[in-house]
């Protein structure tokens, strides 16, 4: 629909995964694949960026290298720091006698846009699986950085970065960063959907409107672990003692940047609910995952709140509202299309198709965004 995004995986059969259902198999075998040349690169681009935003800082971000539904049997062996790629869908071809629940995760794959691994973990997938209690949906993750996205994903050289991904590894995504961000579609009490409009003086999508967002962080999963240290000394063992925690902070991620964006309370929000995983193809295919997370408050309070201003408030503008009924609606035909940003492109495509809400509307639409 959009050249600008695309959806790698949504959760339509469960209309959403709540934390419960979803777990990660975190390690380095799932991190960014390097290159002495490349690395290079990385670093003149960061020492220029550095002396033109002095501001800029290099934190730590988990890498999304694939996915698989339902838990892995028999979990990968760690020894080996290269993965032989297969396609996740291919491989659950010879694996799964469920012909409808292959169809819909041949389409939640969306082509080859991700590999996964030979030992792929989709193999005990079965035609219950909608009734099945526990994890889901399996993410690996591996770990990157900001330096790294703005020296792949956003490098002048990123075509030439993905064939020889393609070529070297059989993954053109393998010498990218491929930062895993997180969105909400946030819905107000009284049915109204939250937007806000990006700041001028923000690094990407400025004056666009976008969803509140950001980051999952390893350092708040280190430090809820006990263990304080410095973004740059943060490897994947730090982490592998707990991975429930990493989901944790997956999904706490997504409410902390409301609070700290539209300065809406937690005490509000609602159990985020994972509609699926969208690509920005404008920063190379970078994912982002997008949930639903409803809020107990009216659209008039919260935006009394957002104008009061909360710790990240310099990073929009503005807020505005939609009704359910205008997001059903949104569309590349919509003159409001053009003012999204891709990661609210993105969810708005897997609100459409997930409808975690249950399809109700709690009000009767207005005329037009407000």
């Amino acid at each position: 629909m959009d050249p600008d995004v695309s959806v790698l995986l949504h959760c339509e059969r469960w209309q959403g995964l709540l934390e419960s259902q979803v777990q990660v198999e975190l390690s380095e075998r799932f991190n960014r694949q390097r290159d002495p040349a490349v690395e290079r690169h990385i670093d003149e681009l960061w020492t220029e960026r550095v002396s033109r935003e002095p501001w800029l800082f290099n934190g730590a971000k988990f890498r999304l290298h694939s996915f698989c539904f339902a838990p892995p049997k028999h979990p990968p062996s760690t020894r080996s720091s290269h993965i032989p790629l297969l396609n996740c869908a291919e491989d659950q071809v010879g694996q799964t006698n469920s012909r409808s629940v292959l169809e819909d995760v041949l389409q939640q794959t969306h082509g080859k846009l991700f590999q996964d691994s030979s030992a792929c973990c989709c193999t005990d997938i079965s035609p219950d699986i909608h009734s099945r209690s526990g994890p889901l949906l399996t993410l690996r993750l591996g770990l990157t950085c900001y330096k790294d996205y703005l020296g792949t994903n956003w490098s002048s050289q990123v075509a030439e970065l993905r064939r020889r991904g393609e070529a070297e590894f059989s993954d053109p995504l393998a010498l990218l960063a491929q930062p895993l961000g997180v969105g909400a579609v946030l819905r107000t009490a009284d049915g109204r959907v939250v937007l806000i409009r990006r700041s001028q003086k923000v690094a990407e999508a400025g004056g666009l409107l976008d969803i509140p967002g950001g980051h999952p962080e390893p350092k708040v999963v280190c430090e809820r672990l006990g263990q304080a240290v410095c973004e740059e000394n943060i490897n994947v063992e730090m982490m592998q003692q707990k991975l429930e925690v990493v989901v944790s902070e997956l999904f706490s991620s997504v409410c902390a940047e409301i609070r700290d964006e539209v300065n809406v309370p937690l005490s509000s929000l609602g159990e985020p609910v994972l509609m699926g995983v969208g690509l920005n193809h404008t920063s190379a295919g970078r994912p982002s995952a997008e949930f639903y997370v409803s809020c107990s408050l009216t659209s008039d309070e919260v935006r009394k709140l957002y104008w009061k201003g909360g710790p990240e408030a310099h990073e929009s503008t503005d807020v505005i509202f939609l009704s359910r009924t205008e997001l059903l609606q949104l569309d590349s035909s919509s003159p409001l299309w053009s003012e999204l940003c891709p990661s609210a492109k993105g969810a708005v495509i897997l609100y459409q198709t997930v409808k975690p809400d249950g399809g109700t509307e709690k009000t009767t639409p207005q005329n037009g965004p407000t």
